[in-house]
């Protein structure tokens, strides 16, 4: 079989180690020569970076998605390692890409790294990874399921298009490297591996140059990732992986060890990066994540997250992160050009990206947030739970206090220990200075009065000055 041929339609340059023969560039503008349909679909939306092999196989990757042939269905995988308990921002672009799969009637594996989180992925990094421990790898993987199984069921109820679709699995590594003994394992699929391609690898050859070198774990990383596609091939008929573009190499890896070992092709198919403004990858290692976890991220401050995103993003953004048409991506855009200050683009991003993640009540949450910070509303402030309000306001003290006959203002500021004792506080309160909920208390020997000062979901949010707050839940009421 002829050598899968290299065609780049880009100006941009495969820098360090050569570009592995048969990759195919996708540049902002360009269309794919051969791509019909879901991928020229993907392609427009920008979801698609890069194809590998783009020629040179017996059958070419469009062609595997196409209805008209044999082919049809396929089944696509995309891995998730645990390095913590929840997926963020960053792994959005791979998970729409296998719900797009899956909108489109193929198969689809989301692959838990249980066992490959052990080692840790040197991709992208500059140092190696903080070792976890063996139960802290398998609580993350416990948690990235059910986040995972989260989002499936959200994509599933919400987001329904009325065609048939594929379906959607979760699955652990875990599950079959426990069953690996060492030695096998070595003798069985190390005889497959050339050190000289290993070593030729982005990834290596950038740590192999730094002060703190490679450990062997890491350096393996990328045997194991060949050896779940080999699996994924021969156990669920899984011919493509789906990986940031920083997962070319691996995805590679697996193309060569499949090939050799069977004979057969499949294929890699990469998502571009999401960085922040600063160009900086967003993810947990830098610092930056904005999780996917509700107790690690607010359905709030995701939603904020997008709603804060720049103009001359949205719309890219828009494409990427939602199902919305293109043409109806077109009509929101243009609405924004003649109305920039409401927001529109990013209000409707905002709204799909979170509804995805948290569901329909999750969305309502994040609004009703957002009314009562931004727009001091106090219906808002009314039907928020607890849990609403501690999210919200993150750094504010939470109290239960019984509501005694005759409570005042001070007395509540107190019980708070939101002002201090004596003339001091009092002043505090006369001067303007305390607010419950939204509203300006001055009078100290007010009494608190039930619908006003205390809101028919029993809280009261007490706020001293322009940042502190106060959350009081009133008991016996």
């Amino acid at each position: 079989m002829a050598a899968p041929v290299l065609r780049c339609f880009s100006r941009g340059r495969w820098f360090g180690t050569p570009r592995p023969s048969g990759v195919l560039l996708l540049g902002p503008r360009e269309a794919h020569s051969g791509a019909q349909g879901l991928l020229a679909m993907q392609k427009a939306r920008g979801l698609f970076k890069e194809f590998f092999p783009e020629r040179g196989t017996k059958i070419e990757l469009p062609e595997l998605f196409d209805r008209g042939t044999g082919n049809f269905p396929q089944t696509i995988y995309c891995g998730f390692d645990p390095t913590a308990d929840s997926l963020h921002v960053g792994h959005l672009l791979a998970l729409l890409s296998l719900f797009h799969f899956q909108r489109a009637g193929h198969n689809v594996i989301a692959l838990v790294g249980g066992a490959t989180a052990r080692l840790g992925d040197p991709s992208g990094r500059t140092k190696e990874r903080e070792a976890l421990e063996p139960e802290r790898v398998r609580s993350n993987a416990r948690a990235l399921r059910q986040g995972l199984e989260a989002m499936v069921a959200n994509h599933q109820q919400l987001f329904a298009n009325g065609r048939t679709w594929g379906s959607f699995t979760v699955l652990d590594n875990a599950a079959w490297y426990q069953k690996q003994h060492l030695v096998d394992f070595l003798t069985a699929v190390g005889g497959h591996f050339r050190m000289g391609t290993l070593l030729s690898r982005q990834s290596v050859q950038t740590r192999l140059k730094s002060s703190e070198g490679m450990s062997l774990a890491e350096f393996l990383y990328q045997v194991l990732q060949a050896y779940d596609f080999y699996y994924l091939f021969k156990h669920y008929g899984c011919r493509v992986q789906l990986g940031g573009s920083d997962q070319l190499g691996n995805i590679v890896s697996g193309y060569e060890f499949i090939h050799k070992l069977t004979g057969e092709d499949v294929f890699g198919i990469t998502v571009p990066l999401i960085t922040s403004t600063t160009g900086a990858k967003l993810g947990k290692s830098a610092g930056n994540a904005v999780w996917l976890n509700r107790e690690k991220t607010s359905p709030f401050e995701l939603y904020q997250f997008f709603v804060r995103q720049q103009d001359d993003l949205v719309e890219r953004y828009l494409k990427l992160f939602t199902f919305l048409p293109l043409p109806e991506i077109d009509h929101i855009m243009q609405l924004h050009v003649k109305e920039p200050e409401k927001r529109g683009p990013q209000k409707r991003l905002a709204a799909e990206v979170t509804k995805l993640v948290h569901g329909q009540e999750g969305l309502d949450s994040a609004k009703r947030c957002t009314q009562a910070l931004y727009h001091s509303s106090i219906d808002a402030l009314e039907v928020m739970s607890d849990q609403e309000l501690r999210e919200l306001f993150k750094e504010a003290s939470f109290s239960e206090l019984v509501l005694d006959p005759g409570t005042s203002v001070l007395d509540t500021c107190r019980k708070a220990n939101a002002i201090p004792d004596g003339p001091r506080g009092h002043r505090m309160i006369t001067e303007g200075g305390v607010s419950i909920n939204h509203r300006q208390v001055t009078n100290p020997e007010c009494v608190l009065v039930v619908g006003q000062h205390i809101l028919k979901n029993g809280l009261s949010l007490l706020k001293i000055g322009k940042r502190n707050f106060y959350i009081i839940k009133w008991l016996q009421l």
